[in-house]
């Protein structure tokens, strides 16, 4: 009998889609918008809310990775970002629906939400509009909605406002250029970051960027009173900040300590306005220590 031998050739050069750089881009067509997003993981959804200019490619892969970890991780373009049709809403209210409009298409009846810098005031705003929704809200650099003491500084508006930033920009607006060890930290979460990235769907002009202005005015006028809400709200918040954010100052969280019933702060020292950038696996586990041990 004559032997024959087969030789089966399997490729080695595979990616896997469920990380960060690899995931795929999907669209939840809904309410007449496109959304679009991305997951990754597996387990409790956390539907991660974006900061002014911020893309489905600009979180960092590694603080991403270190979530999917322990749960389904899906990020998402707003309204008019990115790649997401539309225009951006100025009523901050109506930012928020994309979060509860993207949870209904993924058919997802209960979320944590976690939200960076404005998406951390977009974040709080869909806490108190649909706590049937979200169970557990992160908020990462960010502030309390209405009249806070302390402004941004001057070097946000000197930096953010380019039509594109560089690692320069990035060191100022994200992390603590006095900190060698930040500034090293920085270079790190840069050189992740720019593994993928479409520098061309970051917002670059004023026209857009005043739409983000206008939800954050919106917000510090607080008509519905949701700083009031949130000193009595049932849902459990983590906030997360640095010792230095130059847009969102974590001492202005400190008038509320005690009046806020179901929120813990963490504060990382020698860090600017991304600390989950700087410290991107302690945060998630942070993250995961209080959704878990904060779950009835």
């Amino acid at each position: 009998m004559k032997t024959v031998n087969i030789f089966l050739t399997v490729s080695t050069t595979q990616t896997d889609a469920n990380d960060a750089v690899n995931s795929i881009t999907q669209f939840a067509e809904t309410k007449g918008k496109k959304i679009a997003y991305r997951s990754i993981g597996n387990g409790d959804t956390i539907i991660l809310v974006n900061r002014f200019r911020g893309t489905l490619d600009t979180w960092d892969p590694l603080f991403l990775d270190s979530l999917a970890e322990n749960f389904n991780v899906v990020t998402f373009d707003y309204t008019g970002i990115g790649s997401s049709s539309g225009t951006l809403p100025t009523d901050i209210v109506d930012v928020a629906t994309d979060v509860k409009d993207l949870a209904e298409f993924l058919e997802l009846k209960s979320i944590s939400v976690l939200g960076w810098s404005y998406g951390g005031l977009v974040a709080q705003v869909a806490t108190l509009l649909y706590p049937e929704l979200i169970t557990h809200s992160i908020l990462v650099g960010t502030n309390p909605p209405g009249n806070n003491e302390i402004p941004l500084e001057q070097a946000f508006l000197d930096h953010a406002l380019k039509p594109i930033n560089d690692f320069d920009d990035e060191i100022v607006l994200f992390f603590e250029p006095d900190s060698e060890a930040s500034v090293k930290a920085a270079k790190l979460s840069h050189d992740r970051i720019h593994k993928r990235i479409d520098v061309s769907k970051i917002p670059s002009t004023m026209d857009v960027f005043q739409f983000y202005f206008a939800g954050g005015a919106d917000l510090r006028e607080d008509k519905l009173k949701f700083r009031d809400q949130l000193k009595t709200t049932k849902t459990p918040i983590l906030a997360i900040c640095g010792d230095h954010d130059i847009s969102f100052a974590v001492e202005n969280w400190f008038a509320l300590l005690r009046e806020l019933p179901t929120t813990q702060i963490i504060v990382f020292p020698h860090t600017g306005h991304a600390p989950q950038h700087q410290f991107p696996e302690l945060t998630a586990k942070y993250i995961t220590n209080f959704i878990e041990l904060t779950t009835k």
